[in-house]
């Protein structure tokens, strides 16, 4: 097995492989691209989507020299796309953080943890397998995050919340699904803070003359001429003041059409397109639900997948997609359908609609997509957490740098809070969601559930039965009970018993209380199939050939390669897929473009 090399994080053979695309790709473009004249020409490249992943394409684009049109159909409000409403979790092995947290880990780990997790199963060893560069891009991106991507962000300013968080934990075999050890590091300030020294690059680059933004411009076509990409056309959109995540209006006011020997597509994927979802809904999940709760704005619609595929690109793995179980009707949305996820803790008790508790491994935290799939099978679209004021004040997190003041806003005196008191959200939500059940006596709990639900689906006796079973596995340090297994686990790690995991007590126990239930739905999030690109972002034709000219990064390219994450992710991976996936893209461009 290759290793990483201890600077750079990327193997000889990956180096050389990486090398490889990228001097093909540049006698691609002396060779393939039309000699249109320079008066035609308005740029080197053209970045179509102003995402995490478009802002490092472009950013790595214009360092090189090159002048890039960055388009996007939002308003200039939302650049940065949905990276900027993210917790800014990020994946690193053997980091410093996790050192200081008493973690070993290893790159070999890693790499065991992600296959088991991703399963590639499809043509991993042919050329035209669908999980052929999947693969191949999954590889090289656990050797970067072995490697350089800490220090390369930690060197842009990037920093991170010492505590480790452990997500995804899979609960199987040592080669199964799910992260050995923790590894999600929040960065301190959230998405924002990973969107902002890309986002200060390419305002640098913009400033410079070598980047110009074109908001509001929609691509509704890649233009090829002789099989090679020569630009985009489609439709200016109105003037929009909408903020940041709203939607903004469809109105065109014209069209344009621009040149350029390479289009970087980085549009994001299909989680606000129910639709869509529901129409590359794969049956190993079930039926999909008839509601949904959406985790990203209204603009995350997947047009482009659609549009590249008519340019020649190939799209593999589509039914592969991440939704999150745990989802909240939002009280105070910003899009429509506007979904926050509760990132759980090990120890609420979790049920279906029914009123029958989960078996191993849906237990919060460990099996995201396994759960998923239990959920649909139920017959219907939610289920329940029926927790404890203690558990909530100290496990439940939310996703979005909205819902973390403290963490976004870098405010460490409302970040210490949080050892004395239930952050502030949490409370909002408790008391203004309509998810959420609060009673002081089980009786009332169970009501107040069915009232919510208007069913009798919740028996009080049958509920009482299977909580009372397992508060008598707490009586002693050790049990049968894998849930509570998993809760001395957390324990026995530092930054779970510091900040995630409360001790274990009877959930009935009223010193613990109030009793919470809380509905949880169906919550939209990341596409996990894409575009298939190579080691170099080019996109590649059904032949498995370049698309001469197109480029991909990102979600629209499942985060590296059409799918690096397989069939599931060990989280922390999606922000880290569109930075390494945009800079792969944005080098190769560069040197494709070069004179």
């Amino acid at each position: 097995m290759d290793h990483p090399d201890a600077a750079s994080g990327v193997t000889r053979r990956h180096a050389l492989t990486v090398t490889g695309g990228v001097l093909a790709g540049a006698t691609l473009a002396a060779h393939a691209f039309p000699a249109f004249g320079a008066e035609s020409q308005q740029a080197d490249a053209i970045v179509v989507g102003h995402g995490l992943a478009g802002l490092v394409a472009t950013a790595e684009l214009a360092a090189a020299g090159r002048k890039v049109l960055l388009l996007d159909q939002e308003p200039e409000a939302s650049l940065g796309g949905q990276a900027f409403w993210s917790f800014g979790g990020l994946f690193f092995v053997n980091s410093d953080e996790q050192r200081l947290m008493g973690v070993k880990d290893t790159y070999d780990l890693a790499w065991q943890d992600w296959q088991g997790t991703a399963g590639f199963d499809r043509g991993v060893d042919d050329p035209s397998g669908q999980d052929y560069w999947a693969s191949r891009w999954a590889k090289a991106y656990v050797e970067f995050a072995s490697g350089e991507k800490r220090s390369w962000l930690s060197g842009l300013g990037v920093q991170w919340f010492p505590i480790v968080g452990w997500a995804e934990r899979g609960g199987g075999l040592a080669t199964g699904h799910g992260n050995s050890v923790p590894r999600f590091h929040v960065t301190w300030g959230t998405g924002p803070a990973v969107v902002e020294p890309f986002e200060k690059k390419v305002r640098a680059a913009v400033a410079a003359g070598k980047v110009t933004f074109k908001f509001r411009h929609r691509v509704d076509e890649i233009v090829t001429t002789g099989g090679v990409v020569t630009g985009v056309r489609g439709a200016i959109l109105e003037p929009s003041s909408a903020a940041r995540g709203k939607p903004s209006s469809r109105t065109v006011v014209g069209d344009f059409e621009l040149r350029a020997p390479v289009v970087v597509v980085t549009s994001g994927g299909i989680g606000a397109n129910h639709d869509l979802v529901r129409q590359n809904w794969p049956a190993r999940m079930g039926t999909p639900p008839k509601f949904m709760v959406t985790g990203v704005p209204a603009h995350v619609d997947g047009r482009m997948l659609a549009i590249t595929e008519r340019a020649g690109g190939r799209i593999v793995n589509p039914d592969r997609m991440w939704h999150y179980t745990e989802g909240l009707r939002n009280y105070d949305p910003i899009w429509p359908g506007h979904g926050i996820r509760i990132l759980p803790g090990p120890s609420s008790m979790w049920f279906d609609a029914k009123g029958k508790r989960f078996d191993t491994p849906d237990i919060p935290g460990y099996d995201t997509l396994h759960t998923l799939k239990t959920i649909t099978e139920s017959g219907y679209d939610y289920s329940w957490f029926v927790t404890t004021q203690k558990i909530i004040a100290k496990e439940f997190a939310l996703s979005g740098s909205e819902q973390n003041p403290d963490l976004t806003n870098k405010n460490v005196w409302q970040l210490l809070s949080r050892i004395w008191q239930t952050p502030e959200p949490i409370e909002k939500f408790k008391n203004k969601g309509e998810d959420f059940v609060v009673a002081t006596t089980l009786t009332d709990l169970v009501a107040g559930m069915n009232r919510l639900t208007g069913t009798h689906l919740i028996d009080l006796a049958d509920l009482k039965r299977q909580i009372e079973a397992r508060d008598r596995e707490i009586e002693n340090p050790y049990t049968k009970d894998v849930q509570v297994m998993g809760i001395r686990n957390a324990l026995s790690y530092t930054g779970d018993s510091l900040s995630r995991t409360a001790s274990a007590h009877r959930i009935l126990d009223s010193s613990a209380g109030p009793l919470i239930a809380v509905r949880l739905n169906v919550l939209t999030r990341k596409t996990l199939g894409g575009l298939q690109t190579d080691l170099s972002g080019r996109v590649l034709d059904r032949s498995g050939n370049p698309v001469p000219g197109l480029y991909a990064a990102g979600e629209v390219a499942g985060f590296g390669g059409g799918g690096v994450h397989g069939y599931r992710s060990l989280e922390g991976t999606f922000l880290g897929g569109c930075l390494f996936s945009g800079r792969q893209a944005g080098r190769a461009a560069a040197a494709a473009t070069a004179t």
